[in-house]
């Protein structure tokens, strides 16, 4: 798959409504698109491994203890405790082979085989950490990827809450800790980091392509592509910045004079 092909199955992906969105083949589009022509099949194999694994599991076990027993215990899917910044950590076809990532990555793999079995889950996008939840005949429970998929106790959702500096009102909430996301904000949690990694590292042309899957993945939002024009500008490619910028142009009216502002301020570059 080249980086052309990739966007083209990002770009249909931003049009699927969101539940239809096809998440474990825009993950492999997105992985392909960083780095292109590299083989996705290890990962297409994991993820069936894990729903026939999983769908055996079903009827034996809580849904809960079924994802983690399977996507841990069973496939070795765990966080990367020893080197947190692998950039393998961040792009599933290394996490594939690896059998280790961030939660973000990790998390794809559970949504994907929670999906195919018929269990009732989805991301939290939790302060720092990303979570998955899933529906119990007891009421929701949020796992850890990162941690063995471990079962994630209220205390300590609030104390991680508290930690990450949301105020003491807020972090008893557990409708608002745990309130979950779509398949599709989840892989642009994926990308956000990468976009932070890449902004941290001064690797500008990452940070663009990062900021780009997020526009193809959801084109009704402005704020990827002021990303893109930004990352394109500290590269010094003011057109680009500008087509950018344009594409940003009207998708939000809220943030019009900030972006016309930016707009100017880049082309006055150019004159």
């Amino acid at each position: 798959m080249t980086r052309e092909e990739a966007e083209a199955i990002l770009t249909a992906a931003g049009q699927a409504e969101d539940d239809a969105f096809p998440l474990l083949e825009a993950a492999i589009a997105c992985a392909i698109h960083d780095q292109p022509l590299r083989d996705p099949e290890p990962v297409r194999a994991l993820a069936r491994n894990a729903c026939e694994r999983l769908k055996e599991r079903i009827g034996g076990e809580g849904p809960d203890e079924a994802l983690s027993e399977t996507l841990c215990a069973d496939l070795r899917l765990n966080g990367d405790l020893i080197h947190f910044d692998h950039p393998g950590n961040t792009d599933i076809i290394a996490v594939a082979e690896r059998r280790r990532g961030l939660s973000a990555a990790l998390a794809i793999f559970y949504l994907h085989a929670a999906r195919e079995a018929g269990i009732t889950a989805a991301g939290v996008d939790f302060p720092g950490h990303f979570m998955i939840r899933v529906e119990t005949p007891e009421g929701p429970v949020a796992l850890d990827p990162f941690s063995q998929g471990r079962l994630i106790l209220p205390s300590e959702l609030t104390r991680r809450a508290l930690r990450a500096g949301l105020m003491p009102h807020v972090a008893d909430r557990l409708d608002i800790l745990m309130a979950p996301v779509t398949d599709r904000q989840s892989l642009i949690r994926l990308q956000n980091v990468l976009f932070s990694r890449a902004i941290r590292g001064r690797d500008y042309e990452a940070a663009e392509r990062s900021a780009l899957r997020r526009a193809l993945l959801d084109p009704e939002d402005h704020r990827p592509w002021l990303d893109v024009a930004s990352a394109r500008e500290k590269q010094g490619a003011l057109a680009g910045s500008l087509q950018a910028l344009s594409r940003a142009h009207g998708l939000d009216g809220v943030e019009e004079a900030r972006r016309f502002t930016t707009f100017e301020r880049v082309r006055m570059q150019l004159n």
